[in-house]
């Protein structure tokens, strides 16, 4: 026997495309059918709608979260401090100089605020600790040339949900 979309109860079909047990759970379904329709219908707007610079922030904003995630129980990578304020995704490179490293996991990790934002990055600190965390094979070629990259809505899109269910995992396994 089929079990109808509200309330999950058994019911015996008297028409061949029923869904529901009764008229008031059949409207009550198709109601929630089309709210469920036009919620996709705006989802998909706003998506046709968003800048590439919109892509770009969102895409940024789930590889730091990732970062901070990945980087979770380690202090911070210039001071080598354990922070209660507010923790930051560091670049090494900056993205100002060398957008092409933007998204390399190699080239960020977690830093404290003050780092960050009052030191600049504290990059001679940050390169010292670099070492002892990746090794100077992975710094130099961090510190030399890149092709840069051109990074389509596509594929900001992928990467925003690529490091969106690697920080989710993360997550998971910490938890």
């Amino acid at each position: 026997m089929p079990r109808c979309k509200i309330c999950k109860e058994s019911y015996e079909r008297t028409l061949p495309m029923q869904t529901t047990c009764t008229w008031e759970h059949a409207l009550q379904y198709a109601k929630a059918q089309r709210e469920k329709q036009e919620r996709k219908e705006l989802r998909e707007a706003k998506r046709r709608i968003k800048t590439r610079a919109e892509w770009l922030k969102e895409a940024q904003a789930a590889f730091n979260a990732w970062v901070r995630e990945r980087d979770y129980g380690l202090p911070c990578i210039s001071c080598g401090r354990f922070h209660q304020g507010q923790m930051h995704a560091g670049h090494y490179r900056s993205v100002g100089a060398h957008p092409e490293l933007r998204f390399e996991p190699a080239n960020v990790h977690k830093q404290c605020a003050p780092c960050n934002t009052h030191l600049s990055g504290n990059a001679i600190e940050y390169r010292i600790a670099l070492l002892k965390r990746i090794g100077f094979e992975l710094v130099a070629w961090l510190e030399g040339p890149h092709d840069p990259k051109h990074y389509t809505i596509d594929d900001l899109i992928e990467i925003r949900q690529k490091y969106t269910r690697k920080r989710r995992e993360l997550e998971k396994e910490r938890l």
